[in-house]
């Protein structure tokens, strides 16, 4: 029985590599058949060649393989993980925009009070330019202006940030 394995296991294991394709899986696979031809050494009838009955066995062995299931439970499991891997990046994700909308506002905060309203008033509530010179009866140019500076003072206050998001892929 040594010399059968000796002779056969390399042929068997490169025919169960070629069919599953994982190298683990062969093993096992020719492991598995070289258990059950000890295991029924006394019970095996060989009506043809010992090459034959082993490839056979090989056919068999992967073709019991992928009908138990295992293989789909492994592709499961590794879709599970990989689902898990991208719902934890994208949580991750929504933290990180979280804190920076908190730094943005906390920046906004800081501007002075006519320049905050205006701000907020184009950019938060998508207002004209048009819209907010005359809902606070002042001209438009002080409407771009105060919205110029105001984005002067944001980019000053908060260029950390755009390094922050560059260095994570954000931008």
């Amino acid at each position: 029985m040594e010399a059968i394995y000796r002779i056969y296991w390399e042929d068997i294991f490169d025919v169960a590599l070629k069919k599953m394709g994982d190298e683990a899986l062969a093993q096992d696979i020719t492991q598995e058949i070289f258990i059950s031809l000890w295991e029924n050494r006394t019970a095996i009838n060989l009506t043809g060649s010992l090459d034959a009955y082993l490839y056979g066995a090989v056919k068999y062995k992967v073709i019991n393989y992928f009908r138990s299931g295992s293989i789909k439970e492994h592709h499961q499991t590794a879709l599970k993980a990989l689902m898990d891997e991208q719902h934890i990046a994208a949580a991750d994700d929504k933290l990180i925009l979280k804190e920076l909308h908190l730094e943005v506002d906390a920046a906004i905060a800081l501007l002075p009070e006519k320049m905050q309203l205006v701000f907020s008033m184009s950019r938060k509530q998508e207002k004209s330019i048009k819209e907010i010179a005359s809902e606070l009866d002042v001209s438009v140019q002080t409407v771009k202006n105060q919205i110029s500076a105001a984005l002067k003072l944001l980019k000053k206050s908060l260029s950390y940030i755009l390094l922050i998001a560059a260095l994570i892929g954000l931008t």
